[in-house]
């Protein structure tokens, strides 16, 4: 891909994030090219259809919480304090990514399409908490499936907080309720 082009999905995919954090499934391929300064030839060349940019952005997202949880399960050092830096890197990126939850809107195909990614942040994600079991920090019956939950529920929080909504506070929540995941 030439360097323009690139660049050109990049504002595309910047402009959609914004856009469907605003309108969420009623978001327009048009309002998203008057957002991004292209064309609306230019989004539907990147992305020939509404659910190829969704897909894109699902995609987009869940490789950098991939990335960003293999980075953090390659590191050496206390396992309790690198899983609550990856469950803060989730919260983190769920926050700056309001689109995400607005366009996907529990579309199932969607996530299916993005196992791949969603399969790598698992696999890091079990390699931390198994650490932390092995550690005697994490309670022996923690599952991924209590992360997954813990992270998905930031998301929401997140959302409501970028809402101006008193009192939610992603960062707090994670605290507390990665509390619970701590042996005694």
């Amino acid at each position: 891909m030439r360097a323009d082009a690139r660049r050109n999905r990049e504002k595309v995919l910047e402009a959609a994030r914004a856009v469907f954090a605003a309108d969420g499934q009623d978001a327009q391929m048009p309002d998203i090219a008057k957002r991004a300064g292209v064309g609306v030839g230019t989004v539907y060349r990147h992305f020939p259809t509404k659910e190829a940019l969704i897909e894109a952005l699902a995609r987009d997202h869940f490789e950098r919480l991939a990335d960003g949880a293999e980075a953090t399960a390659a590191r050496e050092g206390d396992p309790w304090a690198l899983l609550l830096t990856l469950v803060h890197a989730c919260g983190e990126r769920c926050a700056n990514d309001r689109g995400l939850a607005a366009a996907v809107g529990g579309n199932r195909d969607i996530l299916a399409d993005v196992a791949a990614e969603q399969h790598r942040l698992r696999a890091a994600t079990t390699s931390l908490l198994e650490r932390g079991k092995a550690s005697g920090q994490v309670r022996a019956d923690a599952t991924m499936d209590d992360v997954s939950m813990l992270m998905c529920s930031l998301a929401k929080i997140a959302d409501m907080e970028n809402d101006g909504r008193e009192g939610f506070s992603w960062r707090r929540f994670a605290d507390i309720a990665f509390e619970g995941l701590r042996a005694r």
